[in-house]
């Protein structure tokens, strides 16, 4: 997973038949449910809870096909930046041959779910995501 030194997060994750299109590739839409998948497993590696964090803002680019009969793919989620609500994210899905299928970010915000609005990100929160940041990135 993560040795908590600004490395990303790595988790495989399977494929399903259904996860591909008529064209023979990984649908458009199963990236982004994988990219969650990775987030996740951040979260996870944080002892965090997803449900205290909304997603907020999603950008993705689309680098390599991920053709049929692909079955499992690795998804990387790094800390790009650690701000006082948010954090930034950077997201690889990675072919099993090494390829980078889809890079991008994911911004994530605290989430106050009693008040059902954003809310500004504990200190012991900053301190964990910033484990994950490169060194001088984390705000």
């Amino acid at each position: 997973m993560s040795d908590g030194n600004g490395s990303a997060v790595r988790v495989s994750l399977q494929l399903r038949l259904n996860d591909f299109d008529v064209l023979g590739h990984l649908n458009q839409a199963v990236y982004h449910e994988l990219l969650e998948q990775g987030r996740i497993a951040l979260l996870t590696q944080l002892a965090s809870d997803s449900n205290e964090y909304v997603l907020a803002h999603v950008e993705l680019d689309y680098r390599r096909e991920v053709p049929v009969p692909t079955r499992e793919v690795v998804v990387e989620t790094s800390v790009e930046r650690v701000g006082s609500s948010s954090v930034r994210l950077a997201q690889r899905l990675l072919r099993p041959d090494g390829e980078v299928a889809a890079e991008g970010v994911s911004v994530l915000v605290g989430w106050d779910r009693e008040a059902r609005s954003s809310r500004k990100l504990r200190d012991d929160e900053k301190q964990a995501y910033a484990a994950f940041a490169p060194a001088g990135d984390a705000a």
